[in-house]
């Protein structure tokens, strides 16, 4: 497949984004590890929060081995960094409200719209490393390389525990830990196939 020259500019916007997205995501499951309540809940965001401060780390050496300077900030950068202080305003304010089970379920929200876009952040550089023509694209692809099956476990996981906290709220049987975790899922295709196999865990 022919590789296209890509925008060097946009590139680095996308980096600085990315970093702040993983720098929140730090500040957010610390904040999501006071809400959990269930235990394998509250393990899963703790491994979560350790592979997040690796991630910083990773993002912040490609940063560097691009010759530019973790410490940029854009107008970008700076909205990613708003709607990552504001989940982490969210989840206080549900635990202001002093109901643990609705606090958690805050919190797997906040996770999980954090985790969208960083899920989007890396899947945008490991295409860039695959398809770009650029310099840079080892470096893209090696670092991409190192977080990807991460960042797949964070989003379909936590969709999962969304999906089945909130069945347990609503008062019908739920699949605790979720079928995503017991699956080990780290695709799009073994998502869907884990939901659509929990009517068979149930029962």
């Amino acid at each position: 497949m022919k590789k296209t020259q890509y925008d060097r500019a946009q590139l680095e916007e996308l980096l600085y984004q990315s970093l702040e997205t993983e720098l929140g995501g730090v500040k957010i499951y610390e904040t999501a590890l006071k809400c959990a309540v269930n235990e394998d809940l509250h393990k899963e965001f703790s491994e979560y929060l350790d592979q997040t401060r690796t991630h910083v780390q990773v993002m912040t050496n490609l940063i560097e081995t691009l010759g530019l300077s973790p410490d940029t900030m854009t107008p970008g950068r700076k909205v990613v960094g708003h709607i990552g202080a504001s989940l982490v305003k969210a989840m206080e304010m549900a635990l202001a409200e002093g109901e643990p089970a609705a606090a958690e379920l805050v919190a797997c929200e906040c996770v999980l719209l954090a985790e969208t876009k960083d899920h989007s952040n890396w899947e945008l550089i490991g295409h860039l490393a695959e398809h770009g023509k650029g310099e840079e694209t080892d470096a893209l692809k090696q670092a991409h390389d190192a977080v990807e099956q991460d960042e797949d476990h964070h989003l379909y996981h936590t969709k999962g525990w969304c999906r089945e906290l909130w069945i347990q709220s609503l008062g019908m049987p739920a699949v605790l830990p979720p079928p995503e975790e017991i699956k080990q899922v780290e695709t799009a295709i073994g998502a869907s196939r884990a939901e659509q196999a929990r009517a068979q865990q149930l029962s």
